[in-house]
């Protein structure tokens, strides 16, 4: 194993056996060192690491501490983006929403196969940013089809209203069912410029088709979220909870006999 893995590893079951919370202060830099049994450069690899992946936070001349924990999207939810998303502690979040662009244009064959339209009908395209604070936390495009929405209001949107709310109320259309597919990627250029990413981030990235319960489809979307920002959770009709997205702990299985600081990490 690479001594700063070994690091890596020692701060993540750190973290889980002592039962630290987000907040809470971690061991120096030397005192990491000495643990480990390594010098205090693969400490320092280890910790960038742990900090690109969202797991530590570290303030210059104060120390280092278990970082937030990350907001929680429910992607199967049904509703608006705001409503699928909610913190640690099962509160609502409260994004700001800038509108980025809205625009009309010809949809890409992978559109117009998802909306159910001939190639070359023209459509809206709707792309928003929501912010946390200052910090952007996704990139949102809506592609709707002018067949079926002849007309947004650019205003109603500019000062951060719901795009849902505004299908719903003018033209009646709501999603009874959603199909996404999500994957995990590096940003492009243009996820990057606005999500204030490097190359080296990865991103979530969820592309689905909305249909009312006509069986119409009347929204293809794309949605981009730093991965190290979020957690995704879905569940089935049956709403047993059984598995929670901020519930602690490692999933890995010991050895019978094992000591538990021989626990792998996540």
């Amino acid at each position: 194993m690479l001594r700063y893995q070994h690091v890596y590893d020692l701060v993540v079951n750190l973290i889980q056996e002592q039962n630290l919370r987000p907040g809470d202060q971690l061991p120096s830099t030397a005192e990491l060192a000495e643990m480990a049994g390594v010098s205090v450069i693969s400490v320092r690899r280890a910790l960038d690491e742990l900090t690109h992946r969202g797991k530590i936070v570290r303030h210059q001349g104060v120390g280092t501490f278990v970082a937030p924990r990350r907001i929680v999207s429910e992607p199967s939810r049904p509703g608006a983006l705001l409503q699928t998303l909610r913190g640690p502690s099962g509160d609502d979040v409260q994004l700001e929403t800038e509108l980025v662009s809205m625009v009309v244009g010809i949809p890409s064959d992978q559109h117009a196969t998802a909306l159910g339209i001939e190639p070359g009908s023209p459509v809206w395209e709707v792309t928003r940013l929501r912010r946390l604070g200052r910090t952007p936390k996704v990139l949102e495009t809506a592609v709707l089809p002018l067949s079926l929405v002849p007309s947004l209001d650019e205003g109603h949107l500019a000062a951060g209203g719901s795009l849902y709310e505004l299908l719903a109320d003018r033209y009646g259309y709501t999603d009874d069912f959603v199909e996404q597919a999500i994957e995990v990627d590096e940003p492009t250029a243009w996820e990057r410029q606005h999500l204030l990413l490097s190359a080296k981030d990865n991103v979530v990235r969820i592309r689905g088709v909305s249909l009312g319960d006509d069986g119409v489809a009347f929204d293809s979307f794309q949605q981009t979220y730093p991965a190290h920002d979020f957690v995704f959770y879905v569940s089935g009709t049956s709403r047993q909870r059984l598995v929670e997205p901020h519930r602690d702990g490692s999933w890995a299985v010991r050895p019978l006999g094992a000591p538990r600081s021989a626990d792998p990490s996540d």
